[in-house]
């Protein structure tokens, strides 16, 4: 019974709390009800008077840039040119948007405080002035204003977006009638509390120091430097200062000298630019100093210490901002923000800042380029129009990226002239091309591509034997007068490695066709052709082309028809024979090398292990004993494979030249893929092989 009293007793104090909890809401829910509505009611009193409504409209025209509109809405001293372009230049030169304001509160005002009501805090030195500038002022209104009507100071909030974020401040405005209109008394402490009359609204640019970027060992390739800056100071020059002279050694004319020292903002002691320099050119520096007048400063300029070696894969800036290679692809993040300020500014002096922009500096890049090796493969192949690719055949890394011939991008630096900018792009070597974003005519160097091909999909066997078929050989009758021939016969079986090492166009005609045309496309898309595989630059896509007859597909075997393949594609392809197997992904942007790092591997089941290592033993026969034997070092294991590409509108034309491929490998992680072009009157591929022999010599 106790019990059950007890568990009573429980419930009941339930009952108990409930119902208290259910008073409090009661309460406090018309509260809340009661206190919205009395701030919505403020809110539309002080937004929906006449005066409030007159403020709007000022904005309103505002945010519509009708600036003599704005003019009609109040009562000033200033002429409506002068009200105009006050505050014209005042908000677009901050570039102010989204411009808001919120009134917050009315004011009625006698007569005894319209002439205490002010926006600016009054200077001591200055009060009196002021104080009898503000009675003649409210002498004049009166004799304007119908009698009776009072001032309304109206309190708000003003924001907007500027050059320097968001801005958000409170105000004061004072609205009188006139004629009985409803005008703002309009003073410069409208757009802002703190501007008067005599002061003005500055905007200072903070600039952001461009990133730099760096090659695998931390040597900066491209950075923030300093450059010279020619010019002339009027009031030292004499007689003796002879223009013509200074314009030969600076490659510009008398004109342009004349035109630059009359121009408006010349005085006696203005320094007249005239040009940049590098700060290499010392003897051009000290043949300036010796004519009177001229003076040489130091100008900050983006520096490419490796100049040509590097030029074509850093590109160039101009007006800051990146305009190809990598300082194009990273130009977001190596530009980094620009600081700004937004001030009062009186006699020179910073009276308050209304806006303040933090400067956010550029982001340094760090590559996986070995800056020597670049050096050292650009110096090799300086005289050619080649590219070159180096990549780390287990991680992908790219080591180097040369295009040939190139350019020194710090012209752009000190500011090219047009005559050498007409130069770089009528030039019929093409200095300005980046051959490695390219794709061309592969020729014999996609032999082992397509030997594998044919291995992995069955088609046939390494030591399937074709049959000699001499130098000269078509398929059928159907092919008329079309043949495809090689270079060179051998007394060996026409088996995989044979055919690599001899390099039998034959062989892989026949190939190709035993493979098929779906099977050969499919296995050719397997290994990234018409797709983008991943790699981190705006590489051209490898191609085999429209292969549409058996005659198409025979020639696509060893390279000719419409196959093209990119370089930095064919050293992805290519890391399969050195990788057992493996195809990774070349990148440029470094990462760190440690037990976790991962390779970005493409389609790992491509080509079997086995396949891939016995064809490596095939390419390192190829350089022991065949067309590759110009790169044998001794002490030096390398595998390779050349290839050589006819350029010719048909069958029959002998006039085209011809593009040199060597595709090797060594024990050592490296993988070098070279493509010369016009190597026809130098050996074709064999002037590459030899190339290619410098680079891997230590």
């Amino acid at each position: 019974m106790a019990t059950k009293k007890k568990r009573k007793k429980k419930v009941v104090g339930h009952v108990q709390v409930t119902h208290q909890r259910t008073n409090i809401k009661s309460i406090i829910i018309p509260l809340i009800i009661l206190f919205l509505g009395f701030g919505l009611g403020v809110y539309l009193y002080n937004n929906r008077t006449e005066a409030a409504i007159v403020l709007k409209d000022y904005f309103k025209c505002l945010k519509n840039k009708q600036y003599e509109e704005m003019y009609d809405l109040v009562e000033t001293d200033l002429s409506k040119e002068e009200f105009v372009a006050r505050v014209k230049n005042i908000y677009e030169g901050i570039k102010a948007e989204n411009i808001t304001i919120n009134v917050t509160s009315n004011n009625k005002l006698s007569k005894n405080e319209e002439s205490k009501s002010t926006n600016n805090e009054e200077n001591v030195e200055k009060k009196e002035e002021k104080q009898e500038q503000e009675q003649n002022a409210t002498e004049k209104l009166l004799l304007n204003k119908n009698l009776g009507d009072e001032d309304i100071e109206l309190t708000y909030n003003n924001t907007m977006d500027t050059v320097a974020g968001n801005m958000s401040f409170m105000n004061k405005v004072v609205i009188t009638k006139i004629d009985g209109k409803s005008k703002i008394k309009w003073n410069s402490s409208v757009i802002f509390p703190e501007l008067t009359d005599d002061s003005k609204v500055r905007v200072e640019s903070i600039l952001s120091k461009r990133g730099t970027i760096y090659d695998r060992n931390g040597l900066a390739i491209a950075k923030q430097g300093s450059i010279y800056s020619v010019g002339l100071i009027p009031g030292k020059m004499d007689d003796s200062t002879d223009k013509s002279k200074i314009a030969d050694l600076l490659g510009i004319s008398v004109d342009y000298i004349n035109s630059s020292l009359s121009a408006s903002y010349v005085t006696e002691n203005t320094f007249v630019p005239l040009k940049k320099i590098s700060k290499e050119e010392q003897e051009l520096k000290n043949q300036l100093l010796q004519i009177k007048g001229v003076m040489i400063t130091d100008n900050d300029a983006r520096i490419y210490p490796y100049k040509e070696a590097t030029s074509i894969m850093t590109g160039y800036v101009q007006s800051r901002e990146g305009k190809a290679g990598l300082e194009l692809k990273y130009n977001d993040r190596l530009k980094g923000q620009d600081g700004e300020k937004i001030y009062v500014d009186k006699d020179g002096i910073n009276i308050k800042t209304l806006a303040y922009k933090e400067v956010k500096n550029g982001e340094d890049i760090k590559l996986t380029i070995d800056v020597n090796e670049q050096v050292k493969i650009y110096e090799t192949y300086q005289d050619d129009e080649s590219c070159t690719v180096e990549i780390n055949y287990k991680t992908g890394e790219i080591i180097a990226l040369v295009s040939t011939p190139s350019f020194d991008a710090n012209d752009f630096s000190v500011g090219i002239s047009s005559e050498k900018w007409d130069d770089l792009q009528n030039d019929e070597r093409k200095p300005l091309f980046t051959r490695y974003l390219a794709s061309y005519a592969p020729g014999s160097s996609i032999k082992p591509i397509v030997g594998a091909i044919g291995v992995c999909s069955g088609s046939f066997g390494e030591e399937d034997d074709f049959g000699a078929s001499g130098k000269k050989w078509q398929n059928d009758e159907s092919w008329k007068n079309l043949y495809v021939t090689t270079l060179e016969t051998y007394s060996e079986p026409a088996i995989l490695k044979n055919a690599l090492v001899y390099s039998d166009n034959i062989y892989f005609a026949k190939a190709a066709i035993k493979i098929g045309k779906e099977k050969f496309k499919s296995g050719l898309e397997n290994l990234g052709f018409n797709k983008k595989i991943g790699i981190d630059l705006d590489v051209k896509e490898s191609t085999y082309g429209n292969i549409v007859s058996d005659a198409d597909l025979a020639n696509s075997g060893y390279g000719q028809s419409e196959m093209m393949v990119n370089t930095i594609h064919m050293a992805s392809v290519y890391s399969i024979f050195a990788n057992q197997g493996k195809m990774v992904v070349p990148y440029i942007e470094y990462k760190e090398i440690n037990e976790n790092f991962e390779p970005n591997i493409y389609n790992q089941t491509i080509i079997t292990p086995i396949v891939a290592n016995n064809i490596k033993e095939d390419l390192i026969a190829v350089v022991e004993d065949g067309t590759g034997q110009g790169c044998k070092i001794e002490g030096k294991t390398i595998a390779g494979k050349t290839g050589t590409a006819e350029i010719k509108t048909d069958q029959n034309d002998d006039s085209g030249d011809e593009i040199g491929w060597f595709n090797a490998f060594d024990d050592n992680q490296t993988l070098i893929i070279s493509m010369c072009e016009k190597t026809k009157s130098r050996g074709g591929s064999h002037h590459v092989v030899e190339q290619v022999r410098k680079i891997f010599e230590e």
